[in-house]
C-alpha cells in the first residue's frame, strides 16, 4: 500500500504538507487563513482535487482548533457562538451539495468562484471595518452564520463573512480571535459529518489527512509558543497580498477554461 494518495506525486504531497504548515501557523497567530491558504494555493497548482482538498481542510481545521483553544475557553463568547451555529448548521448541507454538483458539471465555474472567494478573503483581511456602537443582536450573528455555513460547505472557507462581521463588534481582540477559531471548528466538524454521512471521506481523504494533521498540529503549537516578531499589521498585509494574488490567478484559470469551452 502506497503512502502517497492516488493521483498525487511525492513532490505534490510534500508541497501540500508545507502549505499546511504555513497556513496552520498563520491561522494560529492571526485567527484566520488556514482554509483560504491551503485550498487557494493547492488548488491553484492543481495538486489535488477541490472536493478532496476541502474535506481534508475540514479535518485539519479541527486539529488546529483542538490545539489552539485549550486553556483559553474562559474567554470564549458562547452566546454569540451559539447564534452563529444556528445559521451555520443548516446552510452547510446546501453548500456541500453545491460543491458536488459544480465539481461534476461546471469545473471551470467552480474554479472561477473559488478564485473570487479567495480574492475577497484577502481583501477582507486588509479592510478595517468601522466598529459598531453596540454588539450585534443574536439574529445578526445567525444571519452571518448562514453565509458562513454556505461558503464552508462549498469551499471549506467560512472566513470572509464571519471575519468581517466579528471585527465590527466592539469586543476585545482576544475574544474575537477565539470566537473565530471556535466558529471554524464548528463549521469543520459539521461539514465533516455531512460529507462522512454521504460517503465522501474516502481513502484518499484519510491518507492525505494522515500527513497533514500532524503537520498542522506542530504548526499550531509553534504558533502558540513562538509568535512572529513582526507586527500584526505587517502580518495582515502579507496575508492580504498573498491571498489576492492567489485569487486573481484562480479567476484567470477559471475564465480561460470557460472561454476555451465556449
Amino acid at each position: 500500500m502506497t503512502l502517497v494518495p492516488e493521483g498525487m506525486e511525492l513532490s505534490g504531497l510534500l508541497a501540500v504538507i508545507l502549505i499546511t504548515v504555513l497556513a496552520g501557523y498563520l491561522h494560529t497567530v492571526s485567527g484566520f487563513g488556514i482554509g483560504m491558504i491551503i485550498i487557494g494555493v493547492a488548488s491553484g497548482f492543481e495538486l489535488v482535487s477541490v472536493p478532496t482538498l476541502v474535506a481534508v481542510v475540514s479535518l485539519v481545521t479541527l486539529v488546529n482548533s483542538a490545539v489552539a483553544l485549550p486553556g483559553k475557553l474562559h474567554h470564549l463568547d458562547r452566546r454569540h457562538l451559539l447564534a452563529l451555529g444556528i445559521g451555520i448548521v443548516p446552510s452547510i448541507g446546501l453548500g456541500v451539495w453545491a460543491l458536488n454538483w459544480l465539481s461534476v458539471s461546471a469545473e471551470a465555474l467552480l474554479m472561477l468562484m473559488l478564485g473570487a472567494l479567495v480574492f475577497y478573503g484577502g481583501l477582507s483581511v486588509g479592510l478595517r471595518p468601522r466598529p459598531r456602537a453596540a454588539v450585534s443582536s443574536s439574529a445578526g450573528f445567525a444571519a452571518s452564520g448562514v453565509m458562513t455555513g454556505l461558503l464552508a460547505g462549498m469551499f471549506g472557507m467560512p472566513g470572509p463573512p464571519v471575519i468581517y462581521h466579528c471585527y465590527r463588534q466592539p469586543l476585545p481582540t482576544e475574544t474575537i480571535r477565539l470566537l473565530l477559531i471556535a466558529c471554524f471548528a464548528m463549521t469543520s466538524g459539521v461539514r465533516t459529518l455531512y460529507v462522512g454521512a454521504a460517503g465522501g471521506l474516502d481513502a484518499q481523504v484519510w491518507l492525505l489527512a494522515l500527513w497533514t494533521l500532524p503537520a498542522v498540529a506542530l504548526a499550531t503549537w509553534a504558533g502558540r509558543r513562538y509568535p512572529p516578531p513582526c507586527s500584526a499589521v505587517l502580518l495582515r498585509r502579507v496575508a492580504m497580498l498573498t491571498l489576492m494574488v492567489i485569487g486573481v490567478g484562480l479567476m484567470l484559470d477559471g475564465s480561460l477554461a470557460l472561454w476555451t469551452r465556449a
